[in-house]
């Protein structure tokens, strides 16, 4: 991806807003994410709901819902941050899932259902599960055997969000005319979201205590990350300080405000509306497409889809419509 410098030599003001690596956990709590490693057993809303009760907040949301018996990775988004959660569901996700087999499958007949599970496939959702139940396609983009046992079976799956691997394990029962069942599951990955920054209950509960309790806040910090972290997979278009006030009001982005933009883009892209010091600002879509951005002089470059930044974090420098 190329990115398009149209003022290399803009500056920010220090007085204003801060690198989201400076923020502090009351800031964090205010507008972060928590990638939490779900234990076995609780519902995603209640391990959700026992992090709310913890930071003492009324609301927090969750990406990507894990059945009780799954375990792994689930993001949280606290306060501004819940505003994205829509975003984060729609992140690909990759699962470990273990699942009965019968010996008498041969290796060449469990390989034959596993490639015909791999693609575009149909995925029903399970009876059990709590969305409402209709016939819809996923796409399972890598479906590896890891290991086989006598009994069973290890599978990684990366798969487009929403795809239900207990309905997957159905499926290959029915091409192998045996039973085949789901008995374990871990999401390893939510988009570029792993286990690796992951935290247990158990971890949350000792660096709340920590900060809350001893005035450390390292380990909380490590697990708290800025809002920024949920659009670094968006082209980017960055936006000189005297326009940022603007555009956190609502207002559109015009092309004097705009500082570099990311190349390759089209009409009607999200983009992510950041300030010089890397602070999220906005979710964007572009009236025009990147390539163009370059060739003007004034005029609307992209419209606000969701505000994340409060409008008092930068004096609002621009009354006209072109500014």
């Amino acid at each position: 991806m190329t990115h398009i410098v149209l003022d290399a030599e803009a500056t920010t003001d220090p007085a204003y807003g801060q690198r989201p690596e400076d923020r502090s956990i009351e800031q964090r709590i205010a507008s972060g994410v928590l990638l939490l490693d779900k234990p076995a057993g609780p519902t995603s809303h209640q391990v959700t709901a026992w992090v709310r009760d913890r930071f003492g907040l009324e609301r927090m949301g969750h990406g990507g819902t894990l059945d009780p018996f799954a375990t792994g990775v689930l993001p949280l988004t606290f306060g501004k941050s819940m505003r994205l959660t829509g975003k984060v569901l729609t992140h690909d996700k990759t699962y470990i899932s273990v699942l009965d087999v019968p010996e008498s499958v041969s290796d060449e007949a469990l390989e034959e259902g596993l490639s015909r599970l791999r693609g575009r496939v149909y995925n029903v959702p399970p009876e059990i599960s709590a969305v409402k139940v209709q016939v819809r396609t996923r796409r399972i983009e890598r479906l590896v055997l890891l290991s086989r046992s006598p009994t069973h079976i290890v599978l990684e799956v990366a798969c487009e969000a929403g795809t239900y691997i207990r309905t997957m394990a159905r499926d290959l029962g029915l091409l192998l005319d045996r039973p085949v069942k789901l008995v374990e599951l871990r999401r390893s990955a939510s988009g570029r979201f792993d286990l690796s920054a992951s935290a247990t209950l158990q971890q949350v509960a000792d660096a709340h205590w920590l900060w809350s309790s001893k005035e450390q806040p390292e380990a909380l910090l490590r697990m708290l990350h800025p809002i920024e972290i949920l659009v670094e997979d968006l082209p980017t278009v960055v936006v000189r300080d005297a326009a940022v006030g603007a555009v956190a009001h609502g207002a559109p982005l015009m092309r004097p405000g705009v500082v570099s933009v990311d190349g390759g883009w089209t009409t009607g892209s999200l983009v992510a509306a950041m300030t010089l010091k890397g602070e999220l600002i906005a979710l964007m879509r572009l009236s025009v497409d990147s390539a163009s951005i370059q060739e003007m002089s004034d005029g609307e470059v992209a419209k606000a889809e969701t505000v994340v930044m409060t409008t008092e974090v930068y004096p609002r420098s621009w009354t006209s419509p072109e500014a």
